[in-house]
């Protein structure tokens, strides 16, 4: 098994603490980035949804709504 396999089996095995942690880091995000609380959201939920044990995203998660850009 190789360090890959085992911080992903690792992460599965605490995605509680994982959750935690995203939650933290956007925390000090929204402070450090204010104006952007929605995009940040929006990342810390992916983090949330993913799944570690298998590197892919999790079944029930959605995927991103496409953003348009603003008109000129």
């Amino acid at each position: 098994m190789g360090l890959l396999d085992k911080a992903r089996e690792l992460l599965g095995k605490h995605d509680d603490k994982v959750d935690q942690a995203i939650d933290k880091v956007g925390e000090v995000a929204k402070e450090k980035f204010q104006g952007h609380e929605e995009q940040i959201d929006k990342v810390t939920q992916m983090g949330k949804d993913y799944n570690f044990s298998g590197g892919e995203p999790a079944a029930e998660a959605e995927p991103p709504a496409e953003e348009q850009p603003p008109a000129q």
